[in-house]
């Protein structure tokens, strides 16, 4: 049976991932890790929950030794947005968690999942179709970080023989944590603005297609690619994926059809906007299809519906 650490377990992924993990693999077989105490003390009400650091080597290295990990989950991220705000910081903070997380995937022979993102594209990269193999030439700090993550993990498998894999994730939808920080977030934020106030200001251009995936997708895909025959993985790090692309105005068109009354309007953030024309509109995920069976459930209307029933439980 796995033990499983998820590292910055907090987040928008990590709050429905543990769970999800827990319902495969049993509930004291999961450790959620977090350095906010707001959020561990959120978590220890449904895991195993523990204050750690992904960025001071030893004590992270304790953790995996206590609990006897051999699978981590690094989701430890400053994301898109915020990061060209704080570009030391997100280089800091994110490649110092993924480096301390190879170096004791390393030492104490666990696997690891670190998840890229289409933010590893960049302006040269095709946008319709985007491959799995292509130029990838990112102009924010996250993406810079996410290609470096690449080649880092897919350097420690080779060298060392570290079961890394990943996935790029595109935008996620979900609403068991809004997101912060990311320029996918608006996908989020309008059901619960729309729920609450009925209208919602939106700071990425209504025709601007992005790749979306929504969490239960995403979720399935972690643990899919995590027991997939290794030796069918001809990519580790990282796999495209995706289940729909969409723009704003399609979305709000969408979310009208249930809620009529809804009013959108626009307020362009200039950085938000830049850094999704440099991203892909559509990838090409058919290497994820193959190799591991990747194989998305949901779509743009089934997603918007179930968005809606639940975030309006919430609001």
């Amino acid at each position: 049976m796995k033990r499983i650490l998820v590292v910055g377990a907090g987040g928008q992924i990590g709050t429905e991932l543990v769970p999800f993990l827990q319902k495969h693999y049993g509930y004291d077989n999961i450790i959620a890790g977090d350095a906010k105490d707001e959020s561990v003390a959120r978590m220890a009400e449904q895991a195993i929950s523990v204050k750690m650091d992904a960025l001071d080597l030893e004590s992270y290295g304790s953790l995996v030794r206590k609990y006897k990990v051999d699978t981590i989950f690094n989701l430890v991220a400053l994301l898109s947005a915020t990061g060209e705000r704080f570009p030391e910081k997100a280089w800091n903070i994110n490649m110092g968690a993924l480096m301390n997380s190879l170096t004791l995937a390393k030492e104490n022979g666990c696997a690891l999942f670190t998840p890229s993102s289409i933010g590893a594209f960049g302006e040269s990269t095709p946008h319709d179709m985007t491959p799995q193999d292509t130029v990838m030439r990112p102009n924010t700090i996250y993406g810079v970080c996410k290609v470096t993550g690449e080649l880092l993990s897919d350097y420690y498998f080779h060298r060392y023989g570290v079961d890394t894999r990943s996935v790029r994730f595109p935008g996620i939808i979900s609403n068991g944590c809004l997101p912060g920080g990311g320029t996918t977030d608006y996908a989020v934020e309008v059901f619960y603005e729309v729920l609450r106030k009925g209208r919602y200001t939106c700071p990425i251009p209504k025709d601007t297609y992005m790749d979306m995936l929504y969490m239960p997708d995403a979720l399935d895909a972690v643990i899919q690619l995590m027991e997939a025959d290794p030796a069918k993985l001809k990519h580790r790090n990282s796999f495209n994926i995706t289940c729909m692309s969409f723009c704003p105005e399609q979305l709000f068109a969408k979310i009208r059809e249930h809620l009529p009354e809804a009013v959108f309007d626009y307020a362009v953030d200039p950085v938000k906007a830049a850094i999704a024309d440099s991203w892909p509109d559509r990838m090409d995920d058919s290497c994820a299809r193959a190799e591991w069976g990747w194989n998305p459930q949901w779509d743009l209307d089934r997603m918007t519906k179930d968005m809606i029933e639940k975030v309006g439980r919430k609001v």
